[in-house]
């Protein structure tokens, strides 16, 4: 299938898909550091859009033939981390993102959200455009942590096909999950050189060191190293601070399940900005693998 990457910030759901056997043909955002990562590490075109302008993102995506467009429109108007407000502005681009798919009509599509989004009203309205256009849809909060990533990260995927019924896709995406959280030490062994490491809370009321035996907690777009004041809580599991560090910009990459091939650009603020706000490699990799079984079980080419 020829597949259409929006918001593709730095690659990771592309990188997914790609590693899955899909063809990637484009991919489009705002953000001039992320496109120029993106070109470092993929050969297929990348181009800055302003994907708001859904008639004119509409006229330039068409010229591609999408069979099928991915992406995940920025979430932080919705997430955890951010004021949770859907009508700052970037809420508005996951409707903007349902009305090129509605206008485009590729046979599937693939919208990538943190989970709260199911809590909001810019969800009902982008599944009501998707219906108009007749979709049928599958819905599915998806912990990456059992999908090949060592890191408790909670994801909203929903996967669209023209003229399918509702839940078409929810036993594929269900397959193949692990029973059991991946820990950073299940994927990296002992390559980071340490057992223990501080990742910063938002707030002080929590514990801020883990250790490797554990999934990591959800990278966010931030990376700060351990202040001096910090005091231990109950539930670190160490008895000293002596030796305990925050893991590095790259070594938070491969608990995103980026390749060490991959390349980064950009300062320390940038290049954390751009892996915090990635789709896990393999979390787009699973979800690519089950549209993949679904294709090749229902004789689609």
């Amino acid at each position: 299938m020829r597949v259409v990457d929006l918001f593709c910030g730095c690659g990771g759901l592309s990188l997914g898909f790609q590693n899955a056997g899909f063809t990637i043909v484009s991919a489009y955002d705002n953000w001039n550091l992320a496109l120029d990562v993106y070109r470092l590490n993929f050969n297929h075109k990348a181009e800055a859009l302003n994907l708001s302008d859904v008639e004119h993102s509409v006229e330039v995506i068409t010229a591609d033939r999408p069979e099928m467009i991915i992406g995940g429109p920025p979430c932080q108007d919705f997430s955890s981390a951010g004021k949770r407000d859907e009508d700052n502005g970037r809420g508005d681009l996951t409707t903007a993102y349902a009305e090129i798919v509605f206008h485009i009509r590729p046979e599937m599509f693939v919208m990538e959200n943190v989970e709260r989004i199911t809590k909001t009203r810019k969800l009902a309205e982008a599944i009501a455009i998707f219906r108009v256009a007749g979709y049928g849809l599958s819905q599915i909060v998806l912990d990456a942590s059992k999908c090949g990533v060592p890191q408790k990260r909670k994801r909203f995927i929903m996967v669209g096909r023209l003229g399918e019924q509702d839940g078409f896709m929810d036993r594929y995406l269900n397959s193949g999950l692990s029973k059991k959280s991946m820990t950073i030490a299940d994927y990296l062994g002992d390559a980071l050189g340490l057992e223990y490491y501080y990742r910063h809370p938002r707030s002080y009321a929590r514990r801020g060191i883990f250790s490797i035996n554990e999934p990591s907690p959800t990278v966010r777009g931030v990376n700060r190293p351990m202040p001096s004041t910090y005091k231990l809580r109950h539930n670190d599991p160490v008895q000293s601070k002596d030796g305990i560090r925050a893991l590095t910009t790259i070594e938070r990459s491969y608990i995103q399940t980026f390749p060490r091939t991959f390349k980064f650009l950009g300062g320390k603020t940038d290049m954390e900005q751009l892996i915090g706000n990635a789709v896990p490699v393999n979390l787009g990799c699973h979800v690519a693998r089950a549209i993949r079984q679904y294709r090749d079980d229902n004789g689609l080419e």
